[in-house]
């Protein structure tokens, strides 16, 4: 056992004591539970102080050196009994012993302060622990070395379960193939053309989605014009790169509107164009704040611009039939 509290603290514990009449000394009392283990199993160290309400005691700080005790945990101070002046204070220590043999703990110590006085008190008995471990009789137990692994011959029954369900369910796989196949050949399809991506739209096709897509968001009705405007202009910028594979996603405006002057387009389609690419500038760098006439009309020239402007593919006249032939 060892005290950590400072002469200062002693001193100025002294000095707050209030005036006393004389009385006994506390009284120290300790013991040990159990005081008999097993190696590596824990026991109380208890120190019991019986003493008056004013008396000032500290119990000790419990700090093994030897290495054969560790402190596994230090309860706070407990009273056990209050009877007027009278008080029983009791402080627990739990430790483990990993070393077998007799020890003696020796008496419990407690620091003791009243007026000028500054003591140390102790338990009247020495405590003793015994730590005990297991006895081994090599001469009447046989030490045998591991028995090597059985190999257990192999028996049909014990995979016939997984065999069964392994068959069916090959089964099963077997009649949806069977049934797909049956069903795409109807259609003129192999599986083949169930991995085959989808075809790309046609420039035209996703540009209408995108700009119905856009319509529907209502970006500018909650003043969002900038989020509109370039929405507006980036679907015609992809538009124009499928549609004339020219990089305009990549462009400025300028850049797009002199790209397009090589490209035969209406009158009309190329000024919708134009007017659609410089309202989107001026919202996007000048923030300037287009009416709801404005933004419809820009949607409206967008729309038109992609129908007027788009790819239609030509099919070839079928043959009439001659009356003479007949």
């Amino acid at each position: 056992m060892k005290r950590l509290s400072s002469i200062a603290w002693l001193a100025a514990l002294t000095l707050a004591a209030t005036p006393l009449r004389a009385q006994d000394r506390p009284v120290v009392t300790a013991h040990i539970d159990p005081d008999s283990i097993m190696i590596g199993d824990r026991f109380d160290y208890v120190i019991d102080v019986e003493k008056d309400l004013v008396q000032e005691v500290d119990f000790p700080v419990f700090e093994p050196s030897d290495g054969k005790l560790e402190l596994v945990e230090s309860f706070p101070v407990d009273t056990l009994l209050r009877d007027g002046r009278h008080l029983k204070l009791r402080k627990r220590y739990r430790l483990a012993a990993f070393d077998e043999g007799n020890y003696n703990l020796g008496v419990a110590q407690v620091l003791y302060a009243d007026k000028n006085i500054l003591d140390t008190l102790h338990s009247r008995d020495s405590l003793r622990l015994q730590v005990t471990t297991f006895q081994i009789d090599s001469t009447s137990q046989s030490i045998y070395d591991l028995k090597p692994q059985k190999t257990l011959p192999f028996r049909l029954r014990e995979i016939k379960d997984y065999i069964t369900w392994g068959l069916f369910i090959l089964l099963l796989l077997a009649a949806g193939a069977w049934g797909l196949h049956r069903w795409l050949a109807k259609r003129g399809k192999g599986f083949g053309d169930l991995f085959k991506p989808a075809p790309p739209l046609p420039p035209h096709v996703a540009a209408i989605q995108a700009l119905e897509t856009l319509h529907n968001q209502k970006l500018w009705q909650n003043n969002r014009h900038k989020q509109y405007y370039s929405g507006l202009t980036d679907i015609l910028r992809t538009y124009i790169a499928g549609r004339w594979g020219i990089g305009a996603m990549e462009m400025t405006s300028d850049e797009i509107i002199e790209a397009m002057r090589g490209q035969e387009l209406p009158d009309k389609a190329r000024m919708d164009l134009t007017s659609i690419l410089r309202d989107g500038d001026l919202v996007k760098f000048a923030k300037a704040m287009p009416d709801a006439e404005q933004n419809e009309a820009d949607y409206l020239k967008a729309y038109y611009f992609v129908e007027e402007t788009k790819l239609v593919e030509e099919t070839a006249p079928q043959p009439e039939n001659d009356p003479l032939q007949n």
